[in-house]
């Protein structure tokens, strides 16, 4: 959709988005999402401008029931989750045919910052790091806790399965690289059982979370990938070491200590989780990680996405390796 046609079909929209809405200025179309545009805009108003974001599905796309879940019902889960106490955009409006957008949902604006290596590294983040770890901790906690009928009609994926799922993708590539191999047979072998099924955000990292300089964690972003499963997937995807930043002396995004995550979990009533199945869940997501790169290699090499950035992501499967092998080594 143009961005001329999108500006016209939202000022349409205005007067539903905002108290006496106007018009829509400044949008602008945000870099990152592979499957999703993101926009950002305002609406302008008697008193003042009011800032709202655009998630929407290109036309075409459609979502992988097996993976991804249509917009109205991600809308629904970030919804759930505001309502659990977790801190997320407020939802505003879900988009209809009618609109004339497209499959989307407008949400509000939070303030803070989204990129991973800013957050670890820049002095203005410095007093709200060292309590960034618990309160993810407690962040999760409020998401497994969701009981929701929004939760109604979510894919269940345990260990099994998504060893099950990434061994195939990694199957399809041709790839035979030996830490893999290893990773996949060693994983399968210790997969825990997958007890009470808990909300899943599937992707709750360092990226996708906003942080304040000042209030710290402001929101959490980009459920597409939610579904039921093992609590212990959250808390051990965001010790992943590719969302550490150069930070490899924080395991918890870059920026805390297992320990704090743990603490902080618990203490917001989750159900307690042993460091040994986080670090399980650590290295499955590792290794999820690296059959990513190798996808993303193949896009570059077969031409079907030629950009730069593809062929970067996909040199770093190497590095998923680096960072499998100890974490395997430990629990041999």
């Amino acid at each position: 959709m143009e961005p001329d046609a999108l500006a016209a079909a939202l000022t349409r929209l205005a007067p539903r988005l905002a108290p006496d809405g106007r018009a829509v200025a400044r949008l602008t179309r945000l870099s990152g999402g592979a499957s999703q545009e993101t926009w950002a805009f305002e609406v302008e108003t008697p008193a003042a401008p009011v800032s709202l974001i655009l998630r929407r599905r290109p036309e075409g796309l459609q979502p992988d029931p097996e993976r991804t879940a249509a917009l109205a019902a991600e809308a629904a889960l970030i919804a759930a989750a505001g309502r659990a106490g977790a801190p997320v955009p407020a939802v505003i409006h879900v988009c209809t045919p009618q609109d004339g957008i497209g499959e989307a949902y407008v949400m509000a604006r939070v303030e803070g910052e989204t990129l991973g290596a800013r957050i670890v590294r820049q002095d203005a983040f410095a007093a709200v790091r060292p309590g960034l770890a618990r309160r993810c901790g407690e962040v999760l906690a409020a998401i497994h806790a969701v009981d929701d009928p929004a939760l109604e009609g979510l894919r269940t994926a345990d260990a099994r399965s998504e060893l099950d799922r990434y061994e195939a993708i990694y199957r399809e590539t041709g790839a035979e690289r030996p830490v893999f191999e290893l990773g996949f047979r060693m994983l399968r072998a210790r997969a825990p059982v997958l007890e009470r099924p808990v909300l899943v955000h599937g992707d709750f990292r360092n990226g996708n979370l906003i942080v304040h300089p000042q209030r710290g964690l402001a929101a959490v972003l980009d459920w597409e990938l939610a579904h039921l499963g093992d609590p212990a997937e959250d808390l051990g995807w965001i010790c992943v070491n590719s969302w550490r930043f150069g930070r490899h002396d924080k395991p918890v995004g870059g920026f805390g200590d297992t320990r704090d995550l743990l603490d902080g979990y618990a203490a917001a009533g989750g159900t307690p989780v042993s460091p040994e199945r986080v670090a399980y869940w650590q290295a499955l997501g590792s290794l999820k990680w690296g059959v990513m790169c190798l996808i993303m290699y193949r896009s570059f090499a077969t031409g079907a996405d030629p950009s730069v950035e593809r062929a970067m992501i996909g040199r770093r499967a190497s590095e998923a390796e680096i960072d499998l092998l100890p974490l395997l080594e430990a629990m041999a």
